[in-house]
């Protein structure tokens, strides 16, 4: 079995101004011939299918062609695709009875008869190339805190949060759902996992009752791998059990240094291994100067030149230009005479930081000597300041020395 694990794709969405509608089609032009070289039997979106409550038709055309163009290149492929925050969930599933036809399952709203929670309605079985089921999915949307049963939001005792323990029992009345099938059970979901690295300026922290993030315990070893979307950095957690897909490219300045793609699920046996696929970026994002530092803006105009950038690039895949400038002026003249100079190159203006610090204080720190007087923490830091000119936070250390921890 052949699984392709996608997610936030967030259609519809705009940077600086700049729609990314273009970038979409070329992006789902490259995952339809992902899926017929790698010979996809299932394709698992989980969440931000759209980036707002009210796509337009446009961004819902898209959506539609690109699951025509899917199924076109793989006429056996199954689609599954769960809501996320973004999503407006009952428009996102309103049109699931037509689109079961063509193979397509989509789960916005947690199923439900009058109180209960409808688990099994939940589950989802896939069919492997020979036409056989071969693995159970758990397709569970973006659940909000009326979606979990009996839940206080008051906090008792030293335990874990009631949230957390709301999110481990849904999951767990959905494993008993799925006992006895015999069948490997992947999990989709869409939320933080504590461990996880998230993007700053990038992702909304959704709040379920004060809580962002929940274990990862959370989710059952009966759970072979479970396969979320929220975090737009692709990311394995959890020794490797629980992954994100990541976003399908920068949404933000901010992830401009992820390696954006797709992550291709393969069982065999009753065993899973993962990999991830990296995706053609489809519109480049250029950052001046490129060392992240503040420059001059009398270097730009040469750095642009130097860039060669293609004149004849569609409008919707110039490039996005990234500008942090020293302030060795008003801001008001150096914004004015920065704009004056993009006019004349074929780029889009994603972000401009006007920085009040000299160019001597600029400068990258001096390397360490030796390797005896760094280590790998030191050099993280030195690196995440370098790209994001600030101190990583003690989330981000945690994140480190787990990836550490799992070399």
């Amino acid at each position: 079995m052949r699984i392709i694990h996608t997610a936030d794709w967030h259609i519809g969405q705009s940077l600086n101004g700049w729609g990314r509608d273009d970038e979409h089609r070329a992006w789902f032009r490259e995952l339809t011939e992902t899926l017929s070289r790698e010979q996809a039997d299932a394709l698992l979106v989980s969440g931000d299918v759209f980036d707002n409550l009210n796509p337009s038709g446009e961004s819902q055309r898209l959506l539609y062609d690109a699951i025509r163009d899917f199924r076109e290149a793989r006429p056996n492929l199954q689609i599954i695709m769960t809501s996320g925050n973004h999503d407006p969930a009952g428009r996102l599933e309103a049109p699931d009875a037509l689109l079961r036809a063509h193979g397509v399952r989509v789960v916005g709203t947690v199923r439900r008869q009058g109180e209960e929670i409808l688990y099994p309605d939940h589950l989802i079985r896939l069919r492997n190339a020979d036409g056989a089921d071969a693995v159970i999915v758990a397709a569970v949307p973006f659940l909000r805190a009326s979606d979990l049963p009996g839940m206080s939001l008051a906090r008792t005792g030293e335990g874990e949060s009631p949230i957390v323990t709301a999110v481990r029992n849904w999951h767990s009345e959905i494993i008993s759902a799925a006992s006895g099938s015999g069948l490997p059970l992947i999990g989709m979901g869409h939320l933080t996992c504590t461990g996880g690295l998230e993007t700053e300026g990038s992702e909304r922290r959704i709040m379920i009752g004060g809580e962002h993030a929940v274990s990862p315990d959370v989710f059952g070893p009966e759970f072979l791998f479970v396969a979320l979307g929220h975090l737009h950095m692709p990311q394995l957690i959890d020794g490797g059990r629980i992954g994100y897909s990541g976003s399908c490219f920068p949404m933000s300045v901010s992830e401009a240094g992820y390696r954006h793609g797709v992550r291709l699920i393969e069982i065999e046996d009753g065993a899973i291994r993962t990999s991830h696929i990296q995706m053609t970026r489809p519109a480049a994002f250029i950052r001046f100067p490129e060392n992240g530092h503040a420059g001059v803006l009398e270097e730009l105009a040469g750095a642009l030149d130097a860039a060669e950038l293609d004149p004849d690039l569609p409008h919707g895949m110039r490039p996005f230009l990234h500008l942090r400038l020293a302030a060795d002026r008003a801001a008001a003249s150096l914004l004015s005479e920065a704009h004056q100079v993009i006019a004349g190159y074929p780029v889009r203006l994603a972000d401009i930081r006007i920085v009040r610090v000299s160019r001597d204080e600029a400068q990258a720190a001096p390397r360490p000597a030796s390797l005896r007087e760094t280590s790998p923490e030191m050099l993280f830091v030195e690196e995440f300041r370098r790209i994001n000119m600030t101190d990583p936070e003690e989330r981000h250390m945690a994140a480190f020395r787990d990836a550490v921890a799992e070399v």
